[in-house]
């Protein structure tokens, strides 16, 4: 009897089997309720943000334009270029005969880098003016190993990099300032390479001739 007792009571407080089939079924209907009253909740402000996609059009303006020119007087942060050697290749509005900066082996090994990667599609790895592209029916450039050339300054290397020349279009987007320079340098040690005589060579060096 106390048994059957203690059964009903178990029963009739919700812990026996029955209560924990309602117990569980009330579970899942509260987690459903919280479900929908988060989806209720959410809102557009992350998609339907108040901003304007390039080119769209303003009626706060009166030209209408979205996208506004910097005010007069104004320098982007970042822009500020105050190296005219560094930033333009020129030195007193001349093409620079020198480097805004030490040129040592991690700077040559940068330039080679950058080089094979933008150069030698068209220019060829030894500067010749054979590249891929070119033997692919593009137009070819003018060696690097010809006398005008070889006397160019250095300051000029950078300007058609950062300016483009002819049929070459700049590359000012795809390489950064500093590494213009390193290819540049690396430029002049492809001149060199071409060019120089044994004796100008190291003595170590000398043996290694074929």
């Amino acid at each position: 009897m106390r048994t059957k007792a203690l059964m009903n009571g178990i029963g009739d407080s919700g812990l026996g089997i029955g209560g924990s089939k309602l117990c569980a079924r009330s579970w899942k209907l509260v987690a459903l309720m919280v479900c929908l009253a988060a989806a209720a909740g959410c809102r557009q402000d992350m998609h339907d943000q108040p901003k304007f996609t390039p080119y769209e059009p303003s009626t706060f303006f009166d030209d209408r334009r979205s996208s506004r020119p910097a005010l007069e007087g104004t320098i982007a942060q970042g822009q500020l270029h105050e190296d005219e050697l560094l930033y333009t290749g020129r030195a007193g509005g001349q093409p620079s005969t020198t480097f805004p900066f030490p040129v040592d082996m991690s700077v040559m090994q940068r330039g080679r880098e950058r080089y094979d990667i933008y150069c030698s599609p068209c220019h060829g790895l030894t500067g010749d003016g054979d590249g891929m592209v070119v033997q692919r029916g593009y137009r070819r450039p003018p060696s690097f190993n010809i006398d005008r050339l070889r006397t160019v300054p250095p300051g000029h290397l950078f300007d058609v990099m950062t300016n483009g020349f002819g049929a070459m279009p700049d590359y000012a987007a795809q390489v950064p300032v500093r590494d213009r320079w390193a290819i540049a340098a690396y430029i002049r040690a492809l001149q060199l390479s071409q060019n120089a005589r044994a004796a100008e060579l190291p003595q170590a060096s000398r043996g290694q001739l074929p």
